[in-house]
This record gives structure tokens, sequence and C-alpha cells, in this order.
């Protein structure tokens, strides 16, 4: 009995670790050690890479359909020698960027006064709400008739499926704002500009960034829309000439190139939130 009770307390300090090891994957709302996620980040990436090079090679898909990675890349090299791979890259940025701005610019102040005031939602929640389930490129035809061909009818598709879904998202945040800072604001003698300003906005500011991350690639699938009906230049127009000339190598291309661009620019807004927000980013 004395032995067993010896015994007991190198076998308790030995479970702890034995359940730690069968449980790392499985905490909820707990970090993982950055050795193990930055392993399960490449192999997020190395495992499709790899099970894409064994089916294309193995010639059961032919290429037509499925072209290995090593045409994927020599299309890809192709498209920047002849200069047209940076071409589409710029006009695609500034349709996205100068559509996904004027949004930001509106549904920011928007939404935060919708969330701050119960009668400016009231007054603009049901139409906001109506509108945002109409298609985006529905509005297509629409805007080419207006607009023309030009600019103007791609960065106002981007504006109108960004600004309604922004728009609420941030008025959404508003809500967690809690009573009783307002409360002591007031009593503090905080007036209305103070509290919007000083106490709501700087609150709700990493949830606008998350807004802005999110509805970021719903402008990208937006511009790639735009570009397919009417455009001579961008990544979608490039994709669609490469479909009717059944390069296939160059539509995998695309959106390959696509996908990295949206990936640069999620971290770009994950290090704003760090950068502005460091007692939400800890």
């Amino acid at each position: 009995m004395n032995r067993y009770a010896e015994n007991l307390p190198a076998m308790n300090s030995r479970q702890p670790q034995k359940t730690l090891r069968q449980t790392i994957f499985w905490r909820i709302g707990e970090e993982i050690p950055k050795k193990l996620a930055w392993t399960l980040m490449f192999l997020s990436i190395a495992v499709p890479i790899i099970l894409w090079w064994i089916v294309s090679n193995t010639g059961l898909i032919p290429p037509l359909f499925l072209p290995t990675p090593i045409q994927v890349w020599n299309a890809f090299q192709r498209l920047l020698q002849t200069g047209d791979l940076q071409k589409d890259i710029a006009y695609s940025l500034f349709r996205v960027i100068t559509g996904f701005l004027l949004a930001a610019i509106i549904s920011i102040p928007l939404g935060t006064l919708m969330g701050s005031f119960a009668s400016i939602r009231a007054l603009l929640e049901p139409i906001i709400g109506i509108v945002r389930y109409m298609p985006a490129p529905a509005f297509i035809p629409l805007l080419i008739l207006y607009f023309g061909l030009g600019e103007t009818p791609k960065i106002m598709l981007i504006f109108i499926g960004t600004l309604f879904f922004n728009t609420l998202m941030v008025m959404d945040a508003v809500k967690f704002v809690p009573k009783e800072l307002l409360e002591t604001t007031y009593t503090l003698g905080g007036v209305r500009k103070q509290v919007l300003l000083q106490v709501i906005f700087p609150f709700i500011l990493p949830n606008i960034i998350d807004a802005c991350r999110v509805n970021m690639a719903a402008s990208w699938n937006l511009v790639i829309v735009s570009e397919l009906v009417a455009a001579t230049e961008g990544l979608g127009r490039r994709i669609s000439v490469a479909q009717r000339y059944l390069k296939t190598d160059e539509i995998f291309a695309g959106l390959i190139v696509i996908g990295l661009i949206g990936l640069i620019i999620d971290i770009l807004f994950r290090l704003l939130l760090r950068v502005t927000c460091k007692w939400a980013s800890d």
C-alpha cells in the first residue's frame, strides 16, 4: 500500500502531460504552439499542391482539363514576360481598391450611426435589408446602360456589392458596446460627440477592420465577374480569354494569382489590426 502511495505522485505528474499531447488539437479557445501552427499552415498549402502534381502526372485526366503544376508555372512565366499579367493585376487592383474605399467611406460612418441611434436604424435598415438581397451582378446591365463600358460600371458594381453588407456588419458591432461604458462616459461629463468618437468608434474599430477584411473577398469576386462581362484588361478578362482558346494552364495561373493577392491583402488587414488595435489582437 505504501509503495503504491509513493508512486502515485509520479503517475499524477505524468498524466497531465499525456492528456496535453492527446488534446492539443481540440482545445476550445486556446492557442497551439507556434511551431505546430506553422507546420499546419505549410501542410495546408503543400498537401493540395502535391496531390495536384500526382493526379495531373498520372495521365488519368487530360492536360486540357487539369494541367500539371509545371505547365501552369510556364504559363505564369509566359504572361509575365509579355507584360500582360502585370497590366491585368494593376487594372483589377485599381478597380477593387477604388470601389472598396468608396464603400468603406460611406458604410463605416453610416453603420456606426445606425448602431448608435435607433431612429436612424429604423429609417434605413429596412431599405438596406431589401437591397442587400439583390445580387450585385444583376445590376451589371443597368450599370452598363447608365455608365457605358469604361471603368465606372466596374467600380460601381464593387461599391454596390460591398456597401450594404459592410454597413450592417458595422451596425451590429455597435450593439456589443457595453451600456455601462456609455453611462460612465455621460456621468463623467461626456457629450454625444465624445461618446461617438472617443468611446463607440474606438471600441468597434477591431470589428470594422474584420468586416472590411471579410468584404474585401466579396470585392474580388465582383471585380472578376465584371471583367468577365465587359473589360479589355484585368484578371477576369485574362481568364475569359484563356477559356475561349482552351488555355487551361493560363486559367489556373490566373486563379492562383487571384488567390495569392487575396492572401496578401488578408495578411495586410491582420497587420493593420495588430498595429492599430493592440488591445484586441493580443
